[in-house]
């Protein structure tokens, strides 16, 4: 077995990091709101919800009541041409869009009482935000780094109201059908 050296583990825990704050921005801003019956429920709903704020020109595409010029998406022109050249690239799986690592970061934000597990619907898993996972929402949203994360998140929270993971995915393969044309395992480029 290859041991990662120092260099390799300091960037997985940096990407891991990276990966649970916009998750726990995403969770809370759904969590937030009463039309989600105040949690993000399925682990479909969190992925489709993640690749619109992962992938924020695409989400007017697949969102109708989310208008490309709202500024909460902070879209630059170069966002706008270059739609699925993101940071976080995501690939394609069997349902969509997917992210493997979405167990370990729930773990780790359950484990570190940020989000919980609520009632879901029957074979769902639901979470929403705990009191100190909105607490550290809130300072992140604050924080120039995470602002755009932030805001993003709000937007697409308040325009999916409604919408069913299921829902969602339907969406996504019915308005990015060329983009979601591929083998499974492929990155979403």
């Amino acid at each position: 077995m290859i041991e990662p050296d120092a260099e390799e583990l300091v960037l997985l825990r940096e990407d891991l990091a990276y990966h649970q704050a916009r998750v726990l921005l995403l969770v809370t801003a759904v969590s937030d709101l009463k039309e989600h019956g105040r949690k993000l429920d399925g682990l479909t709903k969190l992925a489709k919800l993640d690749f619109l704020l992962r992938y924020p020109a695409l989400a007017p595409d697949v969102l109708d009541r989310l208008d490309r010029t709202d500024p909460r998406l902070h879209l630059d022109v170069e966002e706008t041409q270059a739609r699925t050249e993101v940071e976080a690239p995501m690939t394609r799986y069997k349902y969509g869009p997917w992210d493997d690592r979405y167990y370990a970061i729930l773990g780790a934000l359950i484990g570190r009482g940020l989000i919980r597990y609520t009632r879901a619907r029957k074979g769902s898993v639901a979470v929403a935000a705990t009191p100190d996972g909105r607490r550290l929402a809130s300072q992140l949203a604050a924080s120039e780094e995470w602002r755009e994360i932030a805001d993003r998140s709000a937007v697409i929270a308040e325009v999916s109201s409604g919408l069913t993971g299921s829902a969602l995915k339907n969406l996504i393969y019915d308005r990015l059908a060329d983009l979601m044309d591929r083998p499974h395992r492929q990155v979403i480029r």
